[in-house]
């Protein structure tokens, strides 16, 4: 997500500070920020001049003059609280926006002394083109601060929602319902998961399958989306299936690890294999 939301702020023209704690993981990103920024530069030159893409491991320093940070660690709750603690380092008015999908917004800010900066911006995956961003506002964002994250999403050249901070906001509290149920039919034997994402895409117009997107997502993620959602809305309905469970133990994460519900190939191109019957029959 992180990679995604830094190639439409650069394809934007704004300078990107981009900051994760394995210098392994940020060179790779790194790289394949600046390649695939190389391999889709505009020919007509419409667009604007890409931004500065730098890097670095310490947080404090990456946000220290910076007008937005865009929060996209994992969803873990002490993580994302910790990070916005650290984020007193950042200018007192820059934008302090939340990446996540499932975790309230004003319990985040309450890591920053409930700072009226504090607002969700929640993208989808791929970040860089997918258009929609989920703007959330919670009891103590400013007015100032939601209208700057509703003009930073289209500065991006997404179309942002405004919603209130509950638990799943609008996609995440539809979505995830969807795909845990398409979960819960493959570990039932009612159909395999490439069937299951067949009717969903002919029969509801779905541009990719539950399956093959919880697969994009990694299921280590969607498991930390349903058990956040189970914890704040009390609804069993998020309780996390337990073929997701023992796939995440299994290191079966999805695209990111070439094996989920669906196998994958070294690019990340879905290929036949055992993947698309995980736990029919």
């Amino acid at each position: 997500m992180g990679r995604g939301i830094a190639i439409a702020a650069l394809r934007a023209g704004i300078d990107v500070n981009l900051v994760d704690v394995s210098a392994t993981t940020l060179r790779d990103a790194q790289d394949r920020i600046t390649g695939y920024l190389a391999r889709h530069e505009p020919a007509d030159g419409a667009d604007p001049r890409p931004g500065r893409l730098r890097g670095g491991s310490v947080l404090e320093d990456a946000v220290s003059d910076v007008g937005a940070v865009i929060e996209a660690v994992p969803e873990i709750l002490p993580l994302k609280r910790d990070t916005f603690r650290r984020l007193a380092a950042a200018p007192a008015d820059a934008l302090l926006a939340s990446n996540t999908s499932t975790m309230s917004i004003g319990v985040l800010a309450e890591a920053c002394g409930n700072s009226p900066r504090v607002v969700g911006m929640h993208f989808f995956n791929p970040a860089h083109r997918m258009p929609l961003v989920e703007v959330v506002v919670a009891p103590t964002t400013s007015p100032a601060s939601k209208d700057a994250a509703v003009a930073l999403a289209r500065a991006l050249g997404k179309e942002p929602v405004v919603v209130r901070d509950v638990p799943g906001f609008v996609t995440s509290r539809l979505g995830l319902l969807l795909g845990t149920e398409a979960m819960r039919m493959v570990e039932e034997g009612v159909a395999s998961a490439a069937d299951i994402d067949t009717a969903m895409k002919l029969g509801y117009r779905h541009p990719m399958g539950p399956l093959e997107l919880a697969d994009l997502v990694g299921l280590d993620a969607r498991l930390n989306n349903l058990r956040s959602m189970r914890a704040r809305s009390g609804n069993p309905a998020y309780e996390p299936p337990a073929i997701l469970t023992t796939m995440v133990e299994q290191g079966r994460l999805g695209r990111k690890s070439r094996h989920g519900f669906f196998d994958y190939d070294d690019d990340g191109h879905m290929i036949t294999g055992p993947g698309s019957e995980v736990g029919a029959g």
